[in-house]
Parts: structure tokens; sequence; C-alpha cells
């Protein structure tokens, strides 16, 4: 059994898989994601698993070169913006108006659907290259 890292069998799986520039999205809880998308639906109750919780587990496995997010986020949720721009601080970055955002999700490899309720924590994150040391 697996005692480290993500536990879910079918978030660590598409994890695995995901190739440089392969692109996936961390959503809220009422993010539309398009028809053919896989969903990792990870919402219990709402908060629970947050946006942060979600995105600390995810980038402890995944190397990120680049993220999306909707412009909105600027005003709407502050705080949440600091948070992203402090933890992917070194990948490069976009804003785009949250309806293109979600245009855009019909791209991405799969997606994940937290319990997170605030204002527009919605993220399309694109793989890097992990190099050994």
């Amino acid at each position: 059994m697996k005692k480290r890292g993500i536990l879910n069998a079918q978030l660590s799986g598409y994890i695995a898989a995901l190739g440089h520039k392969d692109t996936f999205m961390i959503g809220d809880a009422g993010m539309p994601i398009p028809k053919g998308i896989p969903i990792v639906n990870l919402a219990l109750c709402g908060g629970v698993p947050s946006f942060v919780q979600t995105m600390d587990a995810i980038l402890e496995e995944t190397e990120i070169e680049a993220y999306t997010i909707a412009e909105e986020i600027v005003d709407k949720n502050p705080e949440l913006l600091d948070y992203i721009q402090k933890k992917l601080s070194g990948s490069e970055h976009e804003m785009i108006p949250h309806d293109d955002l979600k245009k855009m999700s019909a791209t991405v490899k799969f997606a994940v659907r937290t319990g997170e309720f605030t204002p527009y924590p919605n993220i399309i994150l694109r793989a890097g290259v992990a190099f050994s040391a």
C-alpha cells in the first residue's frame, strides 16, 4: 500500500502519465468541466478538500512550467492569487478572462475538482520536465 504523497489512485495515475507540455486543471466545486475531459472528483463537502490542500499535494509530485488563471482573481480573491504566485514563482503565467479559461479547459488532459467555494480558484497547469539532481 502506498503510504506517502497522493493516495487517490486515479489522480496519482493521471499525474504519472503527464508528459512535458501536457495541461491539466484544478478547479472549484462548481467549475464546469467540458464533456470528454476526465474528472478526478475530490469534492467531499464545501471547502473539503480546499484548493490550497489540493494544489500543495499536486505540486509535491508534479513539475510545473506554466499556469493560466482567470484575471478576475485579482479583485475577487487576492489571497489565493498571492498563494499561487508564491507557489509557482518560477513559472511562466498568463491571466485571461474567466470565460476564456472555461473554453481553454476543453484542451486539458484531465481536471481535478476540489471542494473549494471561494471565487475563481481555478487554474490550468502545464507540466514541465523534472531533471535529476
